[in-house]
C-alpha cells in the first residue's frame, strides 16, 4: 500500500514509519519535516498537500498539539490551539483527503486516553480526545465508497516521560512500538469507527 504518514518525525509517527515501511510505501508530512509541508491547521494547506501526493491507499495522522494549564488560567485562545490543531487539523485532513484514497481506503486519527481518563491541567486534551473519538464514529457511518476510519488512543509514552510525565502520575507509560501496532492494525485490518486503545 501507498500510506501517507502526517508527522512522522515525532515519537509515535517515527514509529509507526518503522512498523508500516516494513512492508509499505510511505509518503511523509509534516510542517517543518517529510517528503511534504503541511500545516493541517490551515485548510489550504491541507488541499495542495493533497493534489500534490497522488493516489493513496490509507492516510495516518500523528500529529495534533494542544495547549496544557490549570483551567482557571485557560483562555479562549489557549482552547483554541487544540482546536484547531489536534481536532479540526484531523478533520481537515478527512475532508480533503477522501478524493486522493482509493475505494475501500482508510484514515487513522490520533486522540488519547484523557478522553476517558482525565489529568490535571489536561481539560483542553480531553475535550479534544472525546470529540476525535465521536467525529471518527459518525464518519465511519458516511464515509463513501467504502472508505473507513479509526482513531488510536495511546496513554503516555515511555518515550515522552521526561517531557510530559509529570501529567501522568502512576501511569503505566507504553512504548511507542507497541503503540505503532494499534496504527499497522487499523490501516491493515477491516474495522471502521473503532477507537484502539492503547493503556
Amino acid at each position: 500500500m501507498r500510506i501517507l504518514i502526517i508527522g512522522a518525525s515525532g515519537p509515535i509517527g517515527r514509529a509507526v514509519l518503522e512498523e508500516l515501511s516494513i512492508h509499505h510505501q510511505i509518503v511523509k508530512a509534516g510542517r517543518s519535516h517529510g517528503d511534504f509541508r503541511v500545516d493541517i491547521r490551515n485548510r489550504e494547506s491541507v488541499s495542495q498537500l493533497f493534489r500534490e501526493v497522488g493516489v493513496l491507499d490509507a492516510i495516518v495522522c500523528a500529529a495534533g498539539h494542544v495547549h496544557f494549564d490549570p483551567l482557571d488560567r485557560m483562555s479562549f485562545d489557549k482552547f483554541q490551539v487544540g482546536l484547531q490543531d489536534k481536532l479540526m487539523g484531523q478533520v481537515n485532513l478527512v475532508l480533503a483527503g477522501q478524493a486522493s484514497l482509493k475505494d475501500g481506503g482508510s484514515f487513522t486519527l490520533t486522540s488519547g486516553s484523557t478522553s476517558e481518563i482525565p489529568i490535571r491541567e489536561g481539560t483542553s486534551e480531553s475535550m479534544v480526545d472525546g470529540a476525535v473519538e465521536s467525529f471518527v464514529r459518525a464518519a465511519a457511518i458516511e464515509l463513501p465508497r467504502g472508505l473507513r476510519i479509526n482513531a488510536v488512543s495511546p496513554t503516555i509514552l515511555q518515550e515522552s516521560m521526561g517531557a510530559y510525565g509529570h501529567y501522568f502520575p502512576g501511569y503505566e507509560a507504553v512504548p511507542a512500538r507497541r503503540v505503532a501496532l494499534a496504527y499497522a492494525r487499523s490501516v491493515g485490518g477491516a474495522q471502521t469507527g473503532q477507537v484502539y486503545k492503547v493503556w
